[in-house]
């Protein structure tokens, strides 16, 4: 199974760096980068927070696809 987001979909839609979107859930850019590429499982918190800031559910930005 692979992570697949749609973080950046949803980071471009609002017009946010990946720099902006780090510091708004206090993470480094190199997290959300590797968030983007599915390279990295994000605690439950941080998918939360993530969430939070596009006002979606956690259901929507994160899937896993066999």
């Amino acid at each position: 199974m692979s992570l697949m987001t749609h973080i950046r979909e949803q980071r471009v839609r609002f017009e946010l760096t990946q720099r902006e979107l780090a510091d708004r859930v206090g993470v480094r850019r190199e997290t959300i980068v590797h968030l983007e590429h599915g390279e990295y499982n994000p605690s439950l918190r941080l998918a939360m927070d993530i969430a939070e800031v596009f006002g979606v559910t956690v259901e929507e930005l994160f899937e896993y696809a066999e």
